[in-house]
């Protein structure tokens, strides 16, 4: 069955975004220091390279993935990805409310999260699924439905923003450490998650 895995850079404080983000500014005020190692195309923003090795192999195997399943928030400020993330996978995307306009390309709008997870395993075949967004995270956790954090860990303090894990609620979930590499001005680290356990 596909993986669901997060791909997020993040700042050492926990921030995957600066201040104020928005569909302009979708990494904040000074939010882009986090992608500094990764080139991205203002014309096809799904579609970042790296001069560092360490940091293209995390890329590539992102853009290997089999369907896309994001927060709304990440899919409106990343512009619905001009209607294609990646290679024309379907995009998955989760929302309290669906919008009246239809998004554009694969993308499908839904409000249950155990149904967005199941439909985009199924649509990813034998490949993984990319999860993008920090709500989307938590949500997917909650769900019990996140099987993987890829996390690009970049050594700034942004002290501001946005952070990946804010909106948990007070439970104990365990994590094992799949693989840990030291690239140029960054620490890729992989996890599985294990479960949540009893408080």
């Amino acid at each position: 069955m596909a993986r669901i895995v997060l791909y997020m850079w993040m700042s050492l404080d926990g921030f995957i975004a600066g201040p104020d983000d928005g569909p302009d500014r979708g990494l904040g005020i000074g939010g882009e220091r986090l992608h500094d190692a990764i080139a991205i195309s203002d014309d096809d923003p799904a579609t970042g390279r790296s001069d560092d090795e360490v940091t293209a192999a995390v890329m590539a195997e992102a853009m290997r993935t089999g369907a896309v399943l994001t927060g709304r928030r990440t899919f409106d400020h990343a512009n619905q990805w001009h209607g294609d993330h990646h290679d024309g996978v379907p995009i998955f995307v989760l929302t309290r409310s669906a919008p009246a306009e239809p998004p554009l390309g694969h993308a499908r709008h839904l409000t249950d999260v155990v149904e967005a997870a199941a439909l985009a395993r199924e649509a990813a075949g034998d490949r993984d699924v990319l999860l993008h967004g920090a709500s989307a995270a938590q949500a997917c956790l909650r769900a019990g439905v996140l099987d993987e954090l890829a996390l690009q860990v970049v050594p700034v303090l942004l002290g501001a923003g946005r952070r990946l894990f804010d909106d948990l609620p007070p439970e104990h979930v365990e994590l094992e450490l799949l693989h840990s590499v030291d690239g140029p001005g960054t620490v890729h680290l992989r996890y599985r998650v294990l479960g949540k356990e009893p408080g």
